[in-house]
């Protein structure tokens, strides 16, 4: 049996010999921070191209690095994976593997998946960050936002956007403020889990897909007998999921969770597409009842080229807008969250705007990260 050790200096690169290690202290060089955060989120291997990491999101390959074998590949990846999990991505091809590994050094985790493509195994490692950021630090629009939502007794929340646009942090840091000033029961069900709590005010049981559940709508039914008065679903992935996330918003509990969509309009027409179609109405009924809040981030580059800033769309559902999503005038959410400014609301346009006025992005970056294609008019 093969061994493999996190230390066994194996890529070579920029006139040198690296280890897994040694890629992985890449996240914590001091030169490539900004405000404390590290500014590479993703290390990225693949056979047949040499090691890269997205740098302010943008992929960046080691200098002079050379492409990587696919035994080369196994001694860097396979240090950070159990037996098991060896042997599954050797004897099958169609699998690929979500794992975790903690530098207990630095107190830091990594999640990482590993698959195959046609070159071979290709894996991507993201570093988890170590500090829940502080609430007023995410750069709310307005900050009556998050002090209306940690106050909330009951409802749903959406944080939506890409892959990598912040929403488990903007979460983590929701979390963290009630957790700190209010007596509650919180119960998290993430995939992984991503940020760990300590329980102050609160008491707070985190719980992890295929190590303490098995999948979300298990955990959500579970949660339900566990007298939670906060539940954070990791991501809602499917029509099951997504009812009984309603159903426990309806029934007193404050619900959190994620969606892959890229602006507020689009995560409606997402959640009640998830169902049959004879069951639209039903489904925007119950959603235009239990939704409290949909927030929706993207990360933008700074102008100073020395990290990103979240950019945020904020919808408050009022009566308004319950009455808009019932009717399926979804066209009109936007003009909603423009006109509701006042109410904490805004659009992605218009904080894009305010970065702008603030000097902490370009116009370029503005236009390319807005939803509404006419934003450069209301530039020039």
């Amino acid at each position: 049996m093969a061994t493999y050790d996190i230390n066994d200096k194996v890529y070579e690169a920029q006139g040198g010999m690296f280890s897994m290690m040694d890629l992985l202290r890449t996240f914590t060089d001091t030169d490539m921070q900004a405000d404390g955060m590290s500014r590479i989120s993703d290390l990225h291997l693949k056979v047949g191209e040499p090691v890269r990491f997205r740098l302010d999101g943008d992929l960046e390959t080691i200098a002079e690095g050379i492409p990587i074998t696919e035994p080369v590949l196994r001694s860097l990846v396979f240090p950070l994976l159990s037996e098991k999990q060896r042997q599954s991505l050797t004897s099958n091809v169609l699998l690929d593997i979500d794992a975790g590994y903690t530098w207990e050094e630095e107190k830091l985790n990594f999640r990482l998946n590993v698959f195959h493509d046609r070159d071979g195994m290709a894996c991507v490692i993201r570093m988890l960050p170590k500090h829940i950021p502080e609430i007023d630090e995410l750069g709310f629009m307005n900050p009556s936002v998050w002090q209306d939502i940690t106050v909330l007794k009951q409802g749903l929340v959406l944080v939506n956007g890409v892959t990598g646009s912040g929403k488990s942090t903007t979460i983590a840091s929701i979390l963290e403020y009630i957790n700190k000033s209010r007596k509650t029961r919180i119960l998290t069900l993430e995939d992984p889990i991503e940020y760990v709590f300590s329980s102050e005010q609160s008491l707070i049981s985190q719980r992890e897909l295929g190590k303490h559940l098995s999948d979300f709508p298990n955990g959500l039914r579970s949660a339900l007998r566990e007298n939670p008065d906060i539940i954070y679903v990791g991501e809602i992935r499917d029509a099951v999921t997504a009812q009984l996330a309603l159903t426990a918003a309806e029934t007193g509990h404050l619900v959190f969770s994620t969606m892959h969509t890229k602006d507020v309009k689009g995560t409606f027409s997402r959640f009640i597409d998830m169902f049959p179609g004879d069951q639209s109405n039903e489904i925007a009924t119950q959603l235009s009842f239990s939704l409290a809040f949909v927030i929706s981030q993207k990360l933008l580059p700074r102008k100073s080229g020395n990290g990103r800033i979240p950019c945020f769309e904020v919808l408050k559902n009022n009566s308004g807008v319950a009455n808009l999503v019932r009717t399926f005038k979804l066209q009109q959410i936007y003009s909603q969250m423009e006109t509701g400014v006042n109410d904490g609301m805004n659009t992605l346009e218009q904080h894009l705007i305010e970065l702008i006025a603030q000097d902490l992005i370009t116009k370029e970056e503005a236009i390319t990260h807005a939803n509404d294609a006419n934003i450069a008019s209301r530039l020039s």
